[in-house]
């Protein structure tokens, strides 16, 4: 079955033109590098390591150490002392012992490092992982019933004489034991490039796995594993493979039924999948304006290539917006050289428009990760890139007229403490009519995310309604004003 996306929200008297200045000026030097090893990662993980309101920013550097820069406010950066650890491809952050205070799961080529929160932007190594050489380039994590579960996801086999290609290496899930962890397989894998456990259309946990087609080359396909039962779907899940040059994953309810629509990243086409009714997936109609398969500026009209990709609504009208990171994997013939990144808007008809040369955002070098966060606390999503061989650029968000907003923050005692799973629901305007979903998770992207407060466009309502649904089923009502961070315990 494929839909068309509906008209999304109420409308709103909103209607900004999105606006970026560029302030890459106030993050220290910082570049992403390497050999063909780190063609692909360069992830970024946006979290407030000590606790003072201004996300924070940790930094792949690929054969360059990795960084964490400190928000100083006024979107000035500074670096802060971190163990030199190099061959970084990304970073997720979460709160790995349940202390209340952000860790980082740091993914590489070689042995994968858990770094410990602290406090106060201070990192310690953590338990040891098991010891293995692989090139890790996906990453989520979510809580069971015993605890936290971490899916890692790993490239090329490096050591295969037969490789690179037809040599994707092994998967596995990563459980706590005795002071240490221990690793499950999770077969076949077809080189993974992004991961992201959540909720699927059948509104079931699940593992989804988006899968780079240029080494597992045939046989292979994207993949939906069913946390619950433990399994792959299929068909008779009315799940039907899909094959592309997976790069990265967004997962976002843009209807209000409840149920993610998700975009997956690749070369050529970007291929947004739309949640139908019936627990299946199809793809969105080439006239929603997301495939987004050619660079919108300049001569070149080969296809792009696409990494990091995010849902977030960057003029507060309650349509979520998507950026997706663009550039080439390196010197790839067939495809753009010189790839703007996109930012298409949502219009109310759910259909979307590219707004990136215009709003200053539009740049050409081999961008990678990505991650939108409010770093100066005004209410509007600002953006902060890395790029492959060329420095990281930051852009606060100054459009103008944009509407209110809410952000929505849990937290929960003694287990999963940020409450990942958790599904939160706004709604809004006249007699509440507005709605919007969005579930807390860990994973997706483009080899980093982000650990903030959830950010929702209000558009003109100044209040909303918000019902959490906790990760063991519970539910919880709450009411807020807008234009605050609302910060959920129990």
């Amino acid at each position: 079955m494929i839909r068309a996306l509906p008209v999304l929200f109420l409308a709103s008297a909103v209607a900004a033109e999105p606006r970026f200045e560029d302030r890459s000026f106030g993050l220290p030097d910082h570049v992403y590098d390497g050999g063909w090893e780190h063609f692909v990662g360069g992830g970024i993980a946006v979290f407030d390591c000590n606790r003072d309101g201004l996300p924070d920013i940790f930094a792949a550097g690929g054969e360059n150490p990795a960084k964490l820069f400190v928000n100083q406010g006024d979107f000035t950066f500074i670096p802060v002392e971190f163990p030199a650890i190099t061959g970084v491809t990304g970073a997720y952050p979460l709160d790995i012992n349940s202390d209340g205070t952000l860790d980082l799961f740091i993914m590489r080529v070689g042995q994968n490092e858990l770094q410990m929160g602290a406090g106060d932007c201070r990192f310690s190594r953590g338990s040891e992982l098991p010891l293995r050489d692989d090139w890790t380039t996906a990453f989520s994590a979510w809580w069971d019933d015993q605890g936290l579960v971490m899916a890692i996801g790993n490239y090329v086999d490096r050591s295969d004489p037969d490789g690179p290609f037809e040599a994707c290496d092994d998967n596995y899930l990563l459980r706590a034991g005795s002071g240490d962890y221990f690793a499950t397989p999770l077969t076949p894998g077809y080189c993974p490039l992004s991961m992201l456990a959540a909720n699927d259309a059948r509104g079931r946990p699940t593992l989804r796995i988006s899968n780079d087609r240029h080494y597992y080359v045939r046989g292979g396909h994207e993949q939906m594993w069913d946390i619950a039962d433990g399994h792959f779907l299929g068909p008779e899940d009315g799940w039907n493979n899909v094959s592309l040059w997976g790069m990265g994953i967004a997962s976002r309810d843009l209807t209000g039924d409840g149920l993610d629509e998700v975009m997956l990243t690749s070369m050529g086409d970007q291929l947004m999948q739309l949640a139908n009714p019936d627990g299946t997936y199809g793809a969105a109609p080439y006239s929603i304006g997301t495939y987004a398969q050619r660079p919108h500026i300049g001569d070149d009209g080969r296809p792009s290539t696409g990494w990091h990709a995010e849902f977030a609504d960057v003029d507060n009208d309650t349509q979520p917006d998507l950026f997706i990171a663009k550039g080439n994997v390196d010197q790839m013939p067939g495809l753009a050289t010189r790839d703007p990144n996109n930012l298409l808007m949502q219009n109310e008809d759910g259909t979307f428009v590219e707004a990136a040369a215009t709003a200053g955002i539009a740049t050409t070098d081999r961008s990678r990760g990505a991650a939108f966060a409010d770093f100066d606390n005004d209410g509007r999503l600002d953006l902060v890139v890395m790029n492959r061989r060329a420095p990281m650029e930051l852009y606060r968000n100054i459009t103008e007229d944009t509407g209110n907003w809410l952000r929505v923050d849990m937290s929960q005692m003694d287990v999963n403490t940020f409450g990942i799973g958790a599904t939160i629901i706004v709604r809004y305007g006249a007699d509440s009519a507005g709605i919007q979903v969005q579930q807390k998770v860990v994973g997706g992207g483009h080899a980093g995310g982000s650990a903030l407060p959830l950010h929702f466009g209000l558009g003109d309502a100044e209040s909303a309604v918000i019902t959490v649904r906790w990760p063991d089923g519970s539910v919880s009502g709450h009411e807020s004003p807008a234009n605050q961070t609302l910060i959920i315990s129990r």
